[in-house]
Protein backbone atom coordinates (compact mmCIF):
# COMPACT_ATOMS: atom_id res chain seq x y z
CA UNK A 1 0.00 0.00 0.00
CA UNK A 2 1.20 3.49 -0.76
CA UNK A 3 0.66 4.66 2.81
CA UNK A 4 3.09 1.96 3.97
CA UNK A 5 5.73 3.37 1.62
CA UNK A 6 5.02 6.86 2.89
CA UNK A 7 5.45 5.81 6.50
CA UNK A 8 8.56 3.71 6.02
CA UNK A 9 10.04 5.04 2.77
CA UNK A 10 12.61 7.77 2.51
CA UNK A 11 11.04 11.22 2.24
CA UNK A 12 12.42 11.93 -1.22
CA UNK A 13 11.28 8.58 -2.64
CA UNK A 14 7.62 8.93 -1.79
CA UNK A 15 5.14 9.83 -4.51
CA UNK A 16 2.20 12.07 -3.68
CA UNK A 17 -0.48 9.74 -2.35
CA UNK A 18 -4.21 10.19 -2.79
CA UNK A 19 -5.52 8.17 0.10
CA UNK A 20 -9.10 8.68 -1.06
CA UNK A 21 -8.41 7.24 -4.52
CA UNK A 22 -6.42 4.43 -2.96
CA UNK A 23 -9.36 3.67 -0.65
CA UNK A 24 -11.76 3.54 -3.59
CA UNK A 25 -9.48 1.13 -5.44
CA UNK A 26 -9.14 -1.08 -2.38
CA UNK A 27 -12.92 -1.12 -1.89
CA UNK A 28 -13.36 -2.16 -5.53
CA UNK A 29 -10.96 -5.04 -4.89
CA UNK A 30 -12.89 -6.08 -1.78
CA UNK A 31 -10.15 -5.03 0.65
CA UNK A 32 -12.48 -3.20 2.99
CA UNK A 33 -10.27 -3.05 6.08
CA UNK A 34 -7.36 -1.67 4.08
CA UNK A 35 -9.69 0.79 2.35
CA UNK A 36 -10.90 2.00 5.74
CA UNK A 37 -7.30 2.72 6.72
CA UNK A 38 -6.78 4.73 3.52
CA UNK A 39 -10.03 6.67 4.05
CA UNK A 40 -9.02 7.49 7.63
CA UNK A 41 -5.71 8.85 6.32
CA UNK A 42 -7.61 10.86 3.70
CA UNK A 43 -9.78 12.28 6.48
CA UNK A 44 -6.66 13.44 8.33
CA UNK A 45 -5.64 15.35 5.22
CA UNK A 46 -9.16 16.79 4.71
CA UNK A 47 -10.91 16.88 8.08
CA UNK A 48 -14.69 16.81 7.82
CA UNK A 49 -14.78 15.97 4.09
CA UNK A 50 -18.27 14.57 3.46
CA UNK A 51 -17.19 12.30 0.60
CA UNK A 52 -14.49 10.70 2.72
CA UNK A 53 -16.85 10.32 5.67
CA UNK A 54 -19.44 8.61 3.47
CA UNK A 55 -16.84 6.14 2.23
CA UNK A 56 -15.86 5.46 5.84
CA UNK A 57 -19.52 4.78 6.65
CA UNK A 58 -19.77 2.39 3.69
CA UNK A 59 -16.63 0.62 4.91
CA UNK A 60 -18.06 0.32 8.41
CA UNK A 61 -21.26 -1.14 7.00
CA UNK A 62 -19.41 -3.72 4.93
CA UNK A 63 -17.39 -4.96 7.91
CA UNK A 64 -20.45 -5.11 10.14
CA UNK A 65 -19.85 -2.00 12.25
CA UNK A 66 -23.36 -0.70 11.58
CA UNK A 67 -23.59 1.50 14.69
CA UNK A 68 -20.43 3.32 13.64
CA UNK A 69 -21.74 3.59 10.09
CA UNK A 70 -24.99 5.12 11.33
CA UNK A 71 -23.12 7.63 13.51
CA UNK A 72 -20.91 8.57 10.57
CA UNK A 73 -23.86 9.09 8.21
CA UNK A 74 -25.58 11.24 10.84
CA UNK A 75 -22.40 13.29 11.23
CA UNK A 76 -22.34 13.90 7.47
CA UNK A 77 -26.00 14.97 7.54
CA UNK A 78 -25.34 17.46 10.34
CA UNK A 79 -22.78 19.16 8.13
CA UNK A 80 -24.49 18.58 4.76
CA UNK A 81 -28.25 18.02 5.21
CA UNK A 82 -28.73 17.44 1.46
CA UNK A 83 -26.07 14.72 1.14
CA UNK A 84 -28.04 12.18 -0.87
CA UNK A 85 -25.56 9.35 -0.33
CA UNK A 86 -25.71 9.74 3.44
CA UNK A 87 -29.52 9.71 3.38
CA UNK A 88 -29.48 6.59 1.22
CA UNK A 89 -26.98 4.72 3.38
CA UNK A 90 -28.66 5.69 6.63
CA UNK A 91 -32.12 4.80 5.30
CA UNK A 92 -31.08 1.28 4.41
CA UNK A 93 -29.25 0.78 7.70
CA UNK A 94 -32.48 1.75 9.43
CA UNK A 95 -34.56 -0.56 7.22
CA UNK A 96 -32.11 -3.39 7.85
CA UNK A 97 -32.50 -2.93 11.62
CA UNK A 98 -36.32 -2.89 11.43
CA UNK A 99 -36.73 0.88 11.84
CA UNK A 100 -38.76 1.36 8.66
CA UNK A 101 -40.60 4.44 9.88
CA UNK A 102 -37.32 6.18 10.78
CA UNK A 103 -36.05 5.45 7.27
CA UNK A 104 -38.93 7.25 5.50
CA UNK A 105 -37.60 10.82 5.79
CA UNK A 106 -34.17 9.67 4.62
CA UNK A 107 -35.59 7.84 1.62
CA UNK A 108 -37.60 10.94 0.70
CA UNK A 109 -34.58 13.21 1.16
CA UNK A 110 -32.50 10.91 -1.05
CA UNK A 111 -35.15 10.92 -3.76
CA UNK A 112 -35.47 14.72 -3.62
CA UNK A 113 -31.72 15.09 -4.23
CA UNK A 114 -31.08 11.83 -6.08
CA UNK A 115 -28.06 11.66 -8.33
CA UNK A 116 -28.67 11.26 -12.02
CA UNK A 117 -27.04 8.97 -14.49
CA UNK A 118 -27.03 5.35 -15.45
CA UNK A 119 -25.20 4.16 -12.35
CA UNK A 120 -27.62 5.91 -9.99
CA UNK A 121 -30.74 4.47 -11.62
CA UNK A 122 -30.69 1.24 -9.65
CA UNK A 123 -30.31 3.09 -6.36
CA UNK A 124 -33.18 5.44 -7.20
CA UNK A 125 -35.45 2.54 -8.20
CA UNK A 126 -34.54 0.65 -5.05
CA UNK A 127 -35.26 3.68 -2.85
CA UNK A 128 -38.61 4.30 -4.57
CA UNK A 129 -39.63 0.68 -4.25
CA UNK A 130 -38.64 0.54 -0.59
CA UNK A 131 -40.47 3.78 0.19
CA UNK A 132 -43.60 2.50 -1.57
CA UNK A 133 -43.43 -0.77 0.35
CA UNK A 134 -43.05 0.98 3.71
CA UNK A 135 -45.65 3.71 3.19
CA UNK A 136 -48.06 1.97 0.84
CA UNK A 137 -47.93 5.11 -1.33
CA UNK A 138 -48.32 4.55 -5.05
CA UNK A 139 -47.43 1.41 -6.84
CA UNK A 140 -44.34 -0.45 -5.92
CA UNK A 141 -41.67 -0.22 -8.55
CA UNK A 142 -40.65 -3.59 -9.92
CA UNK A 143 -36.89 -3.69 -10.23
CA UNK A 144 -35.67 -5.56 -13.27
CA UNK A 145 -34.18 -8.97 -12.74
CA UNK A 146 -30.44 -9.06 -12.63
CA UNK A 147 -27.84 -7.56 -10.35
CA UNK A 148 -29.22 -5.25 -7.70
CA UNK A 149 -27.43 -2.02 -6.80
CA UNK A 150 -24.73 -2.37 -4.23
CA UNK A 151 -26.16 -0.81 -1.10
CA UNK A 152 -23.05 -0.36 0.92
Amino acid sequence: MKWWKKVFGRFGDVDQVSYYDEGLALMAEGNTHEALTSFRLALKESPGDSSVLQQIAISYTRIGMTEEAEKTYRHVLQKSPDAAGAHYGLAFLLVRSGKDMDAIPHLRAFLENAPTGKEAGGHVSHARSTLARITGEGEQVVVEEGPQPELF
